[in-house]
């Protein structure tokens, strides 16, 4: 892969999969909801999505890909200090509201399913521009957010819900630091 290896996709798939793990963990926590039926139906909607919108967000960069090659390292730099800067000011903000969550209805189980991706789009826009494989790295993104986010589902019931809120922190460092390795080895090579 280009600019990105293996460990550093499943290191972008944890910091996208911080917004899943706070939402069901805190799903998992409130109680009435657990089951096993029910983590896996939160845990598959959750990784589909974030499988599917790198590979939206990869789509739409094929288009502009030839305009921006010569910044690309910047861009990815930038979209992932964006995304972690989101997470961490999120975090600081106390902003996780998935406590009375009803995950019987499809219609609010996709809803939470698109607004824990949506900054899948913009690292698949990134992927575009760094000329990533992105068949394997939004196949990797997905598994690893349904994992975490049955894990996180299952511990849920296990530990408070406070537990989620410091995901966001450590998936925004995780998200910046991967965009600053991005940016350094570029300038160093």
């Amino acid at each position: 892969m280009a600019l990105i290896d293996l460990f550093s996709i499943v290191l972008i798939g944890l910091g996208l999969s911080a917004d899943c793990f706070a939402v069901a963990l805190t799903i998992g926590a409130a109680g009435k909801t657990f089951s096993p039926g029910n983590m896996l139906k939160v845990a598959l909607s959750f990784g589909i999505f974030q499988m599917a919108m790198p590979l939206l967000g990869w789509l739409v960069g094929q288009t502009v890909v030839s305009y921006i090659e010569q910044y690309d390292h910047w861009l990815a730099f930038v979209l992932l200090a964006f995304i972690g800067g989101k997470m961490i000011i999120e975090f600081v903000r106390n902003g996780t509201e998935a406590e009375s969550v009803d995950i019987g209805k499809w219609g609010t189980l996709i809803t939470l399913a698109v607004a824990t991706s949506i900054d899948s789009l913009a690292v698949g826009l990134s992927f575009a521009v760094l000329k990533i494989n992105i068949v394997i790295a939004a196949g990797i993104i997905g598994m690893v957010a349904f994992t975490v986010s049955a894990f996180s589902f299952w511990l849920g019931r296990k530990v408070s819900a406070l537990v989620g809120r410091c995901a966001l922190l450590a998936g925004g460092i995780i998200l910046i630091v991967i965009g600053l390795r991005i940016l350094i080895t570029h300038m160093l090579s």
